[in-house]
């Protein structure tokens, strides 16, 4: 990797970090974090799926560890991620990559969720409890990251930056 995109990655990690100390929906067990969410759709559509997860996977650490997010960090994010950067990988079709994420975070890792929630949490919930919230938060921030990339598509210092 490139020391560009290392700083564009570096960059994704603090917004996505400090957009969760500034914005968060309270939804029971889990908080909605959507600009998680927006940074997965616009690492998908500028670094790829390999960076987007690993800014992804950062992201959910540090928030972890900073007591800004729950364990459930790391599902919730970083599938959603590897479904985004997929979903544009291969279609290269911006509103794809939010539904990647919103299917990745909001069916595929709330699913994740209940066993990773029983095993490290010590909570046992319904198979569909995390839904609602994963969901919240993966649809607003796809839609945020793709009105955010769709405008930075169109500025000249994107193009000649990535």
């Amino acid at each position: 990797m490139s020391i560009r995109k290392l700083t564009i990655m570096a960059l994704f990690v603090a917004i996505a970090v400090a957009g969760s100390t500034f914005v968060s929906i309270p939804t029971g067990i889990a908080r909605a974090y959507p600009i998680q969410h927006a940074v997965n759709v616009i690492g998908a559509i500028f670094l790829g799926p390999v960076p987007t997860v690993i800014v992804a996977f950062v992201t959910a650490i540090i928030r972890v560890v900073t007591g800004t997010g729950s364990q459930l960090a790391i599902p919730g994010s970083v599938i959603g991620a590897l479904c985004a950067a997929l979903a544009y990988k291969y279609s290269a079709k911006a509103w794809l990559a939010g539904v990647g994420e919103m299917f990745g975070t909001g069916i595929i890792a709330s699913l994740i969720a209940v066993p990773y929630a029983h095993l490290l949490m010590g909570t046992s919930v319904a198979a569909l409890f995390f839904m609602p919230a994963f969901l919240t938060s993966s649809i607003i921030g796809a839609v945020l990251g793709i009105i955010v990339a769709s405008n930075l598509r169109k500025t000249v210092l994107i193009k000649s930056f990535i």
